[in-house]
């Protein structure tokens, strides 16, 4: 289906694996481009991913105004694996937006735990009060 494959060295990280005794390097996320596409139109495999990943991923890519369409899919159930597209408009690569989207749900992801923490300690402290 896709004739190029490209895979950066930052892309890659090293895993065990299942067995415990291989210690080959498994790429986290691959990076798919048919022949003569352009670097805006990129199909990346994130691995060892779902659709929790994949649609909150996908929703915040989607708010880059440089992104024309971003969607994913789940290759089969059995397979842990997801295949995040993006397109972008006016030459922008897609690498970009993947780049701040996975940036800008990593702040979403630590102020939402920020607050959490906060309004545990909170009502632990309320807790304690009542209990005296």
């Amino acid at each position: 289906m896709f004739a190029n494959h490209h895979k950066t060295k930052e892309e890659e990280t090293s895993h065990a694996s299942m067995a415990g005794t291989d210690t080959e390097k498994k790429p986290v996320v691959e990076m798919v481009q048919a022949d003569g596409s352009d670097e805006g139109c990129v199909t990346f495999v994130l691995h060892e991913e779902d659709h929790t990943l994949g649609n909150s991923l996908r929703y915040m890519v989607m708010k880059n105004p440089d992104v024309e369409f971003c969607g994913y899919s789940i290759t089969h159930p059995s397979e842990s694996k997801i295949n995040f597209r993006i397109q972008t408009r006016g030459g922008v690569p897609a690498t970009e937006p993947l780049r701040k989207g996975l940036n800008d749900l990593t702040d979403v992801c630590k102020h939402v735990l920020h607050t959490f923490e906060a309004q545990v300690k909170e009502f632990k402290e309320k807790q304690g009060e009542t209990m005296e």
